[in-house]
């Protein structure tokens, strides 16, 4: 790997061992390290300089050392360095076996650094090593990051031009490299910047590049990672037989252009793939065995806690192929609540999945897809989120990337849901959208990035609205969060991003523009769905186990809970404290204070508009209450904003456990990144995480191979005892990892068998009673808490319309949101005495009232199928038609004349 010395290289260190270095890193003040290529004219002077600026002021800089790399000169550039760590203890030379490229010798030099602060600089001092003193005061100021002394900055000093021609030759290769790359950085290839040492490390520990392309490769890590990158103005002279020639701006695209198209290099992208595939795989595999009860019986198998929404998607999912395949208005049906009908993108439809599956619901049935979208989309949704914390987050590990995707994708919410929500489920687009806006964030191609959101936007929209509505808060949260911590990445990415999503709406409006007044505007179109003052999250919600958790108990979650698809918390006490404690160990991060500020926050929103306090009569006013009732806000259930702790957490988790598992400080045993995986590709290296604080890869040398740092000074014991603290970390931290998921780990969905559809409906007998324009009245009237019917349309086929049904639909005049058809006399009726199991005594009122509906329904049959209360439900109509009802194909009918 190109971090490590490519091919065998032999590196030759002369002066304090470069395996001391990994272990002592952070043990001096000041590290500078000066690559060197046939400069043996220059680079005397240029170490005297450097030596005399830093004896200058001790206080100032502390102790310090100089590292000389000599990439395979041919003069005598290695005699001359050797020489003066000769008459200075504190100067380095790091030799290797030929001539590799400016990006090989920084990364050699970089990694043997061990100083707090890392200075690199060309041997030709072009930038004098007093501005050092601008970039140290600039790095202090920031706490961090890199310090990049700018040539293009307005207020740099050109004290030696170059010539007019080589000048706007480079600065048109530099502004390439800033729109390909790095945007918002004006000068990358002056060789003059201040790094945090650790970081830099860090940093040159996962690059790839051997040539000029180096500095946009380290820049973009830097910027990507959150860390600050300040360009600071600073006096530069050109000098004659410098060694970058305007034309290796064109080298230096060249590299990125193959780094990007080779994902980050051979071998190591093809063990990335093989990851994850690997991932993909395993993911895939958790949700065929948490479905394994639908898988088993297809078309009797029923998820037990679904209530009627397996029905409803069922319907959902059949309704849509027949509209596609009869070119019919996919956003609007009568065959539920005839004769007013329903307004499907008012309702969760998902056509974005259920328009391409329309194949496989008509050669297969509706149960089927249904199945498929489940373990499918759960699967995807997993992987994306893999996907996106191996890119955005520094995780070398894409196993701790997999398992924190496992926590956002298979959380006790996200579970619970998948009993009967999908749109709260298949959130595939979901990281696939925050991985577009972050890249508006960088600047990056804002047009073309913008354009790909608004597509994506409106994609999602067909897939879940409220999902995204909820993903937006958690955007937003975690924007200010990390806005609050890092005002000037704030800063940079504001107006990159305003512009992209500027772009992103003027792509969604016309798109989305017809859907969108159809469901707010279109037949039987509502404003808002109300659920309730106690749709909040309980506290203790948030401390206790789901109920089909592997710990979990059904009723504690229960009492906690809106039912069993609503248990929108849930994670648990033992993964909150582990929460608070990486919290603590990764301080430090920008992201990982963030990441933390916006789980909290959205705990702190989802406990609703009033907050009991647990084991009190206190009931304190909820911040919920500012958007209860604002437009979109006041259909949401407040609950459900507990989902956004799951992504959270998880990236905290992936950051966490790959620390852990981060094994390239394990000197002596692991000098290549070892077997957890490589870095984030370039391009998407990872974001927002502080580096390895312990220790940096490469190479080790045996106790005395240096002649400096032999078996004498105990460098053995020391590297024993190091390697068995980090491993007694490593599994103190692993098992403090296991012990908060395991009680969470979900458990395989029940199912029970749902009944059979009657011959009567399956085998079509009922064409015979029912003419155009009239419906199949079942008993009693469909609707949330029982919607069996829908069922019997979407396994025999949509063939007939049923009054009354499972849907959002309006109610009353101000159209206010509800669940099913507005009630009617007789509807209530028969739902009264399916539950109560008693016959009311009918008069000649309720006998009118009767034909009334059944007239308003256009009713051509009412069927009573076999189920409780059967024979009171038969008793009651008899007495509201004044007559019996006769079996036919296993169901009570009563014929009624046509409709007038």
């Amino acid at each position: 790997m190109a971090h490590a010395p490519a091919g065998g290289t032999d590196v030759t260190t002369v002066g304090p061992s470069k395996n001391a270095g990994k272990k002592d890193a952070g043990s001096v003040d000041l590290t500078v390290v000066v690559p060197a290529y046939n400069e043996e004219h220059r680079l005397r002077p240029t170490l005297d300089a450097i030596r005399a600026h830093l004896r200058a002021d001790p206080d100032r800089w502390g102790t310090w050392e100089l590292i000389v790399v000599d990439d395979g000169s041919t003069d005598a550039t290695a005699a001359i360095a050797a020489e003066a760590a000769a008459d200075e203890p504190r100067v380095q030379l790091v030799t290797g076996d030929g001539n590799h490229g400016k990006g090989y010798a920084l990364r050699q030099g970089v990694l043997a650094s061990r100083g707090r602060r890392v200075l690199v600089t060309d041997a030709d001092l072009a930038t004098p090593i007093d501005e050092l003193d601008r970039l140290d005061q600039q790095l202090t100021a920031d706490g961090g990051g890199a310090a990049i002394g700018s040539r293009a900055h307005p207020d740099a000093r050109i004290e030696v031009r170059q010539l007019a021609l080589r000048e706007w030759l480079g600065r048109l290769g530099n502004g390439l490299i800033r729109l390909v790359a790095v945007n918002g950085i004006s000068d990358t290839q002056c060789g003059f910047k201040l790094f945090d040492g650790e970081q830099a490390r860090a940093a040159f520990a996962g690059s790839r590049l051997d040539g000029w392309g180096i500095d946009v490769e380290i820049l973009r890590f830097f910027r990507r990672s959150g860390w600050p990158v300040t360009e600071v103005p600073v006096r530069w002279s050109h000098q004659p037989g410098s060694k970058v020639r305007p034309l290796d701006y064109g080298k230096v695209l060249l590299e990125l252009v193959r780094l990007r198209a080779a994902g980050g290099g051979g071998a190591g992208s093809r063990g990335v793939l093989r990851t994850d595939l690997a991932v993909a795989g395993l993911f895939l595999l958790a949700s065929f065995f948490l479905y394994k009860g639908l898988w088993a019986d297809l078309h009797h198998a029923y998820l037990a806690d679904a209530g009627s929404d397996q029905n409803q998607w069922e319907w959902f999912f059949r309704v849509t192929a027949e509209n596609v395949v009869h070119l019919r208005n996919p956003l609007f049906t009568t065959l539920q609540n005839f004769p007013d009908g329903v307004n499907l993108m008012a309702n969760t439809v998902m056509l974005g999945i259920s328009v391409p599956l329309t194949p496989v619901t008509l050669a297969f049935g509706p149960a089927v897809t249904w199945a498929l979208v489940l373990t499918l989309g759960l699967a995807a949704t997993a992987f994306c989120w893999h996907r996106l914390f191996a890119r955005r987050l520094i995780v070398h590990s894409r196993w701790a990337a997999a398992l924190g995707a496992a926590l956002a994708a298979f959380a006790p919410p996200m579970m619970s849901h998948g009993n009967a929500h999908p749109n709260f489920l298949v959130l595939f687009m979901i990281p696939v959208l925050i991985e577009r806006a972050l890249r508006l964030c960088e600047g990056e191609r804002v047009v073309r990035n913008g354009v790909l959101l608004g597509l994506f936007a409106t994609y999602q929209i067909f897939l879940g609205e409220e999902a995204l509505l909820l993903a937006v808060m958690g955007m937003l949260l975690f924007a200010l969060s990390y806005a609050a911590v890092r005002r000037d990445v704030a800063r940079a990415a504001l107006r990159p991003l305003l512009r992209g999503l500027g772009i992103a709406t003027l792509v969604c409006l016309p798109l989305l523009a017809f859907p969108l007044y159809w469901q707010f505007f279109g037949p039987q179109s509502y404003h808002s769905v109300l659920h309730g003052d106690n749709a909040g999250n309980s506290p203790l919600a948030f401390l206790e186990y789901s109920g089909r958790a592997l710990f979990g108990d059904e009723r504690t979650a229960d009492a906690l809970a809106m039912n069993r698809t609503e248990q929108n918390a849930f994670y648990g006490w033992p993964l909150i404290a582990l929460s608070v404690g990486i919290l603590v160990w990764l301080w430090r991060s920008a992201a990982v204070r963030a990441l933390a500020c916006t789980a909290f926050l959205a705990a702190l929103l989802s406990l609703g508009q009033r907050i009991r306090i647990p084991f009190t009569d206190v009931v304190l006013p909820g911040p919920w209450l500012m958007l209860a009732h604002q437009p979109l806000f006041e259909s949401v259930i407040e609950s459900r904003v507990g989902m956004i702790c799951a992504p959270a957490l998880g990236a905290m988790l992936a950051l966490a456990v790959d620390r852990l598992v981060d094994r390239r400080g394990e000197i002596g045993e692991f000098g290549e990144w070892g077997e957890f995986g490589e870095p984030g590709e370039f391009g998407e290296p990872g974001e927002f995480a502080e580096p390895e604080e312990f220790a940096e890869p490469g190479e080790s040398a045996e106790p005395g191979e240096s002649g400096e740092l032999g078996a004498a000074t105990g460098l053995g014991a020391l590297e024993v005892a190091y390697r068995r603290q980090r491993r007694t970390i490593r599994t103190i931290g692993l098992l403090a990892v296991a012990a908060a998921l395991l009680p969470i780990v979900p458990t395989t969905l029940p199912v029970r068998e749902r009944p059979d559809v009657p011959p009567f409906i399956a085998e079509g007998m009922y064409r015979s009673y029912v003419s155009k324009g009239e419906t199949v009245v079942p008993v009693p009237v469909p609707d949330p808490g029982n919607a069996e019917a829908l069922h019997w349309q979407s396994a025999s086929g949509p063939g007939f319309s049923v009054p009354g049904g499972y849907f959002n639909g309006p109610w009353g005049e101000d159209r206010r949101g509800i669940y099913g058809a507005p009630a009617r006399y007789t509807s209530n009726l028969l739902r009264d005495v399916r539950n109560s199991g008693q016959v009311p005594e009918i008069n000649a009122q309720w006998r009118a009232q009767a034909r009334f509906d059944l007239a308003f329904w256009k009713a051509g049959v009412v069927v009573l199928a076999p189920q409780p209360n059967d024979a009171v439900l038969n008793e009651t109509v008899e007495k509201l038609l004044g007559r019996p009802a006769k079996k036919v194909g296993g169901v009570w009918i009563w014929d009624l004349p046509p409709a007038r």
